[in-house]
Formats: C-alpha cells, sequence, structure tokens
C-alpha cells in the first residue's frame, strides 16, 4: 500500500489544523494506522493510532484531548485533527500503516508501510 500524508503548514499557537492519509494499492480498510511526528533533532515519536474499523483509537499522552484520529475507508482516508496547536507541535508528521493493532501500535518499527511526511510549524 502507498500512502501519501498532507495537510501540513504553518499555524499559529491555538490554532487547527487537520492532516490527512490516503492511501492507493491494496485494500486500505484491512490495515491500521498510526500517526507520528519528527521533530528537528529529535526521534520520531508516536502520535495517534486508529485501527482498520475506526472502533479503536490511541493518542500519545502530549496530544490527548487536542488531537483526534478518525478514517473514512470509502474514501481511503485517515485524517488527524489537531486543535489547540502548542509550539511544540512543530514537526514533520507521517503516516504509517500495519496489517492488524496490536500492544505495540506506538512503535515505529512495527509499522510496515510509511507517507513521505507533511510538515508543520507553530508558530508562538
Amino acid at each position: 500500500v502507498q500512502l501519501q500524508a498532507y495537510g501540513g503548514g504553518l499555524v499559529q499557537a491555538g490554532g487547527s489544523l487537520r492532516l490527512s492519509c490516503t492511501a492507493s494499492g491494496r485494500t486500505f480498510s484491512s490495515y491500521a494506522v498510526g500517526w507520528f511526528r519528527q521533530a528537528p533533532g529529535k526521534e520520531r515519536e508516536f502520535v495517534a493510532a486508529i485501527s482498520w474499523s475506526g472502533g479503536s483509537t490511541y493518542y500519545a499522552d502530549s496530544v490527548k484531548g487536542r488531537f483526534t484520529i478518525s478514517r473514512d475507508n470509502a474514501k481511503n482516508t485517515v485524517y488527524l485533527q489537531l486543535n489547540s496547536l502548542k509550539p511544540e507541535d512543530t514537526a514533520v508528521y507521517y503516516c504509517a500503516a500495519r496489517g492488524t493493532m496490536g500492544w505495540n501500535y506506538f512503535l515505529v518499527s512495527s509499522y510496515d508501510y510509511w507517507g513521505q511526511g507533511t510538515e508543520l510549524t507553530v508558530s508562538s
């Protein structure tokens, strides 16, 4: 499956943005999807994940209550709604897919397919 993340940009602190991750290739609805981010000089970190059906979602503590992950399998798209943005949310955001949603959903190494990333800058 090929993934493409888009929707990043420059936002003021406190603002909102929605990222999208579209997929092509194999049946997207059978994949769990995660969002990760990587700030300059830092390791890639888990942000949120969603099961293939959308029935289960998981969030990093740093974004819980501010970010919402959802999906529309009919459109082969997973969304990440980002609200109450902070300067520390500045990073390149990546979406990734894996076959099943297991206990290790927060691990970068557990995902098989990655998109190219979309950059978000939050100004103070």
